[in-house]
């Protein structure tokens, strides 16, 4: 059991005043008529009191303990609160950076997509004027050529549509209605910068149209710039009258001449 003295001792020290008092009062209060026995429990009871507020002080430490463990908790989730809310921002006006750069591809893009189509109609609408160039040489030039080589007898060179029983129609680069040996024949043809495999898959069937309609002698040909052998060679297999003017061979003019 601990002593008054050593109970004192080792109450915290805002305890021990009050404790003295209460051992001081008690002492007074018993020392006229208690006896050994009544001051032996007195001092059981003190002491017990004593382990009690001993017990309570212990408790009140561990708790101001834990309250200071929880407050620095609360501290270290307030900092990470700011933390996070710090780093949303970042995200956010990352966000939104990223947000405008994408706007500003976007329009980008558009601009140079307009651009291009600018460009393909210009280059479209210089290509159709190379076209009709070399087609104006081809109507000018093929009567004789024609003559010369044929000996078909051109009365009709010029473009035109054939329209046909269905309603459908086709558009003739180079159309020509003549003669030979007396004999109505037609000249179907078309121009080309280029002749590859698809246009002569095109003029093919354009040809087997034509022939259902005149029901005459067709004389098929391409004037172009330039074709490849092996498009040549293609295109007269799958269309064996075929003939193909390059365009050196039909007489010019230049495109600048004023008549």
């Amino acid at each position: 059991m601990i002593s008054y003295n050593n109970l004192v001792e080792e109450l915290p020290a805002e305890l021990r005043f009050s404790m003295m008092k209460i051992i001081d009062q008690l002492r007074g209060e018993f020392s006229d008529r208690a006896t050994k026995s009544d001051f032996n429990r007195l001092e059981d009871i003190v002491s017990a009191l004593g382990d009690k507020m001993l017990e309570l002080a212990e408790a009140q430490k561990r708790t101001e303990l834990r309250v200071e463990e929880l407050a620095e908790a609360q501290k270290r989730t307030e900092l990470r609160v700011e933390e996070l809310a710090e780093a949303q921002k970042r995200t956010e006006l990352r966000v939104e950076e990223l947000a405008e750069a994408q706007k500003r591809t976007e329009e980008t893009l558009g601009e140079v997509v307009k651009k291009q189509d600018r460009m393909a109609k210009e280059l479209g609408g210089l290509s159709n004027s190379f076209g009709y160039f070399l087609e104006d040489e081809a109507i000018a030039s093929l009567p004789d050529i024609l003559k010369k080589k044929k000996g078909i007898d051109i009365q009709v060179m010029d473009r035109r549509y054939i329209v046909y029983a269905d309603g459908k129609d086709d558009e003739i680069n180079v159309y020509g209605e003549g003669l030979e040996n007396g004999k109505k024949v037609y000249v179907i043809g078309e121009s080309k910068s280029q002749f590859g495999k698809k246009d002569a898959d095109r003029f093919q069937k354009l040809i087997q149209r034509v022939s259902g309609h005149v029901r005459a002698k067709i004389y098929p040909l391409i004037i172009t710039h330039s074709a490849h052998p092996t498009v040549e060679a293609y295109a007269k297999k799958i269309i064996p009258e075929l003939e193909i003017y390059k365009s050196y061979e039909i007489q010019r003019r230049s495109p600048f001449t004023i008549i």
